[in-house]
């Protein structure tokens, strides 16, 4: 059952502020994927967001599991239904473009990307991103965008990066709740200016350009 409040803020609250159609907020889930496929299923509306305090099983890429601890981070899926199978193909990377430059005025230093859908800052991740598509009779019929980052470095993980200490969760997500669904709802594969900006994030081949010097 949903829980009230996210640092202080209630569903309704953050739903106001963050101007989408449905929060719901937790303390304790598997993975806000989880919630967001049941949402989905039945019925939610684009732009319907799931926050977790904390995740016992949280989702990565070929089916990886990991616990996400309260208090460490800011751990939500957000359920979109765009109708351009073209921009589903590419969503991973205009996600983690747009999500570059919303946790980027919260780093102490440029946030890179790492294909297909990690986000690091120096030799540390920061952030994951995860989406999945759900289709009915050939038909896009929704998305779920799951999006991990860490607000404090967690226990036990190496190479790992977070937020710019004394980081309040509630300013990050007015701006990357903003960027995940101007994502969403671009059409069409990358634009020439998206190419150039990715490619002055690209992780490897900064590490391959500098190792070139």
């Amino acid at each position: 059952m949903a829980d009230t409040t996210y640092d202080g803020c209630g569903a309704e609250e953050l739903r106001a502020l963050l101007d989408v159609p449905r929060v719901a907020v937790y303390h304790s889930v598997t993975s806000t994927l989880d919630v967001a496929h049941v949402l989905g299923e039945a019925g939610a509306p684009s732009g319907s967001l799931v926050i977790a305090e904390r995740q016992t099983a949280g989702r990565g890429r070929a089916g990886h599991r990991w616990s996400s601890d309260a208090g460490m981070g800011i751990w939500l899926t957000m359920i979109e239904r765009p109708t351009d199978p073209s921009a589903v193909d590419v969503l991973a990377i205009r996600l983690g473009l747009r999500a570059a430059v919303a946790l980027e005025a919260y780093t102490e230093g440029a946030v890179r990307l790492k294909w297909p859908n990690d986000l690091y800052v120096g030799g540390g991740k920061l952030c994951g991103i995860l989406v999945e598509t759900r289709w009915r009779e050939q038909q896009i019929d929704w998305v779920a965008v799951g999006i991990g980052v860490n607000v404090r470095v967690p226990r036990d993980v190496e190479r790992a990066a977070a937020l710019r200490a004394g980081t309040a969760r509630v300013p990050v997500l007015e701006r990357l709740v903003p960027a995940i669904r101007a994502a969403a709802a671009a059409r069409g594969l990358l634009r020439e200016s998206e190419l150039a900006e990715y490619a002055g994030r690209d992780l490897a081949y900064l590490q391959w350009a500098a190792a070139a010097r």
